[in-house]
């Protein structure tokens, strides 16, 4: 047997031109794997570790850069450039800093995230998602569960900045300008709260 029979059907100006494109393939092969490379390389944000632990990321106000999330422990810490509120039914503070545990479907020993319920401020102590497909998610603000729709949470909120003086501190209660600068409140007999100048 000899050499195998040359393809005279097939035109000599394409066996030509399938050589050019090689010429154009190991750039472009460079560039694909350094633009691939780059994008594995990136560190996960917060809320791809909200995704992860089955939490919407729409729980934490959009633009988080800056953030300490501990995957052995599940602990994190958020630092926001500044305290603000957002609005889902009722209205959100998050404090400058906010800090929890983070598991599957829940966030536990929450702190820097107050809740708004008619005219009250309540620390928002956990989040949980008892069965994604209920579609409803949980607030636990101490005494009681607060229901709401999964939904409102698909995106991450923005959040409109407050003044820290104007704000809610931490424990849940009313910033304190908004008290007349020489009124206190002291406890007397009976443990009742009263007024004194």
């Amino acid at each position: 047997m000899g050499p195998p029979p040359k393809n005279r059907n097939f035109p000599r100006f394409l066996s030509s031109s399938f050589a050019f494109p090689h010429f154009f393939a190991l750039p472009l092969l460079t560039l694909i794997c350094f633009a691939s490379s780059t994008l594995q390389s990136q560190p996960p944000t917060i809320y791809d570790h909200l995704r992860k632990n089955g939490l919407p990321m729409g729980l934490l106000p959009d633009g988080i850069t800056q953030f300490i999330f501990d995957p052995t422990a599940g602990e994190f810490q958020i630092n926001l450039t500044q305290a603000c509120n957002a609005r889902f039914e009722n209205e959100v503070h998050y404090d400058f800093n906010i800090t929890g545990s983070l598991s599957f479907g829940k966030i536990g020993n929450l702190s820097g995230v107050t809740q708004q319920e008619l005219f009250l401020w309540f620390p928002v102590k956990g989040i949980r998602v008892d069965v994604p497909s209920s579609g409803l998610i949980y607030f636990d603000v101490g005494v009681v569960d607060k229901q709401f729709s999964l939904s409102l949470f698909e995106t991450a909120p923005d959040c409109t900045a407050v003044d820290p003086g104007d704000g809610i501190d931490s424990s849940g209660s009313e910033g304190s300008k908004n008290q007349p600068e020489n009124l206190q409140l002291e406890t007397g007999k009976g443990d009742l709260l009263r007024a004194a100048s």
